[in-house]
């Protein structure tokens, strides 16, 4: 006899029905947060498609142009972009977007939109060609200015604090979704044979320590001497370093497992290489919700930060709270008397 028991299992909570469900937990709970995850998780399944044929219908490779911030397009830097703006903008909830591969605010020309977002479409895209896992990194933040008009420099240039909600896709083994809304941090995978995102990482939370650091290497020469003391520090308690180039799989290792990324300032960069509106802000509102730390180096909170610029940079320090708290004690050490830029 056949145990009828076992047969239709469950095959897990949808995204949909997640948000659905959690809806109430949002203050503001009018369904538009919920369709703007709905808009993103919907593009994210299409980048996941491209990606996955990139190097059968010559998707990869550069398009010969360079982006606002002066490095290279990708094609699927471009698809990316384009995806994620089209998505947002049918979807009706938001009405601007600030975009890694644009120069200024993107008008929707929805004026009724109470929502911002901040993006960058596919991060780590270089690694596209040899098929490293890459992502995508969103910010969601609730306008300023009256609904009815233009989307204003002030409801783009808010603090991380004022995020209502942040997340990431990573493109790896398995496409994931990581989103919160303040109410701590949930993790999705793609199931590409029902075209779905399932819940597989509920309630997920960073060790207080690990055994990971990650930072780029080459150029140590030119760290503050905190940073050289807390990588000698590193290797001597024998942690293990890894570091593959892409900010969202870096930083999603290391949450799930325990570690720190570093991407510090040097005299080349002053101000540090990664963006806060579309990168460091959403990943420090999941790693606090996760139970961890993000800082600019220098002991003030990422999410403290108030933006002048939409494509502004700053030094960037974020994972395990035991981890964080070495980092800084090292760096406030031999931090000089000038002021933090």
């Amino acid at each position: 006899m056949v145990d009828k028991s076992k047969l239709g299992q469950p095959v897990g909570t949808t995204l949909d029905r997640f948000i659905k469900n959690k809806q109430d937990e949002f203050s503001f709970a009018t369904g538009e947060l919920s369709q703007i995850l709905r808009d993103i998780g919907l593009a994210g399944k299409i980048i996941n498609r491209e990606i996955s044929r990139a190097g059968l219908v010559d998707l990869g490779g550069s398009v010969g142009e360079q982006n606002i911030q002066g490095e290279n397009q990708q094609k699927l830097d471009v698809i990316a972009n384009i995806r994620f703006k089209r998505a947002l903008r049918n979807g009706g909830e938001v009405c601007a977007i600030v975009s890694e591969e644009d120069d200024g605010i993107i008008d929707l020309n929805n004026p009724h939109g109470r929502y911002i977002v901040a993006i960058d479409p596919l991060d780590g895209s270089s690694n596209i060609d040899v098929n490293v896992s890459i992502g995508t990194i969103f910010s969601v933040y609730r306008r300023l200015s009256p609904v009815g008009g233009p989307a204003l420099r002030e409801d783009v240039l808010q603090k991380g604090d004022d995020q209502v909600a942040a997340g990431y896709l990573l493109y790896g083994s398995s496409t994931m979704l990581v989103y919160s809304t303040g109410h701590g941090v949930n993790g999705f995978t793609y199931d590409p044979s029902l075209g779905e995102f399932f819940l597989s990482h509920p309630n997920m939370k960073t060790p207080t320590t690990g055994s990971i650091y990650s930072i780029n290497e080459g150029p140590s020469q030119l760290f503050d001497d905190g940073v050289r003391q807390y990588i000698q520090h590193c290797k001597e308690q024998q942690l293990t370093a890894r570091y593959i180039g892409s900010l969202v799989g870096d930083f999603h290792r290391n949450m799930l497992k325990g570690g720190i990324y570093i991407y510090p300032a040097t005299p080349k960069a002053p101000n540090g290489k990664l963006r806060l509106l579309y990168e460091c802000n959403a990943l420090a509102y999941i790693i606090e919700q996760a139970g961890g730390k993000a800082t600019n180096g220098k002991g003030t909170r990422i999410l403290d930060l108030l933006p002048n610029e939409l494509h502004q940079r700053t030094p960037f320090f974020i994972g395990s709270s035991e981890m964080m708290e070495m980092a800084e004690s090292f760096n406030l050490a031999t931090a000089d008397t000038s002021p933090v830029v």
